[in-house]
């Protein structure tokens, strides 16, 4: 596999990827659609529990609901949120799938894929299930109270009063929660390219600055705006593109 030194995606694997998720698009579409006609009335449940969750509101912090749409627009952000997840879900499921398929048609070569298939798709789901639960945890352990009690703390040092409207409360909740649990794929989705020769070990380990930049980067399009909620979302992110990069090597027999 030829690639120009320093790219991080071959050309070709870029162009294949790329015309494979064109032809995706309609099924992305209804995928979104789907988790989000779902997740509409789920998230009336999930906001009634973070209400009742004791662990999300600090001491002394008073919610407040300034207009009657909020209840609404809530909803609405947290069922974009969920059809967001089955989007992600679904692409590396068709990628643990149809991985193989994706490579040569990429490089146009005639040969019959390997991999992929059933135990391609067992794989993901089982990846997938597991980051899942790691990133949920993480969030709701660590990540969630730590920044909730800082940002209670800051405010009564200030001699403010910590009071915090219902919209933004649960959008800074969710958005932290909802980076975590998708941030934790990132680490799959290199480890399906490396185990699918889209892209190669030598390349990841050469630009590991620019994958650092990127996790970053993409922590910061997922969390909130804040610099140590970029820092606490991002940084487990590269922790764990790290071991994936171990795992690949260990389990690479070449």
């Amino acid at each position: 596999m030829s690639q120009a030194t320093g790219d991080v995606l071959p050309r070709a694997a870029l162009r294949g990827l790329i015309e494979h998720m064109k032809r995706r698009l309609l099924l992305l579409g209804l995928t979104f659609l789907v988790g989000f006609v779902a997740g509409y009335p789920a998230a009336a449940e999930i906001i009634q529990w973070l209400m009742e969750n004791d662990g999300y509101l600090p001491d002394g912090v008073q919610i407040i609901i300034l207009q009657p749409m909020e209840a609404v627009l809530l909803r609405l952000r947290i069922a974009a949120n969920i059809g967001l997840a089955c989007v992600v879900l679904f692409i590396l499921m068709d990628f643990g799938w149809n991985g193989r398929k994706i490579l040569s048609e990429a490089y146009r070569r005639k040969f019959v894929p390997t991999g992929g298939g059933i135990g391609g798709l067992l794989f993901v789901l089982l990846g997938v299930a597991s980051l899942a639960a790691a990133g949920a945890a993480y969030s709701d352990g660590i990540l969630i109270p730590m920044l909730l009690e800082y940002l209670s703390e800051d405010a009564a040092s200030s001699g403010l009063e910590s009071t915090w409207q219902l919209k933004s409360w649960i959008g800074f909740i969710i958005g932290l929660f909802f980076a975590s649990v998708v941030g934790f794929q990132i680490p799959l989705a290199v480890l399906l390219m490396l185990r699918y020769d889209l892209v190669e070990r030598r390349s990841i380990t050469e630009n590991r600055e620019i994958l650092w930049f990127a996790a970053l980067a993409f922590g910061a399009l997922l969390s909130p705006p804040d610099p140590l909620s970029l820092f606490l979302v991002g940084g487990p992110v590269l922790v764990l593109l790290e071991v994936a990069l171990v795992i690949d090597r260990l389990s690479n027999r070449d």
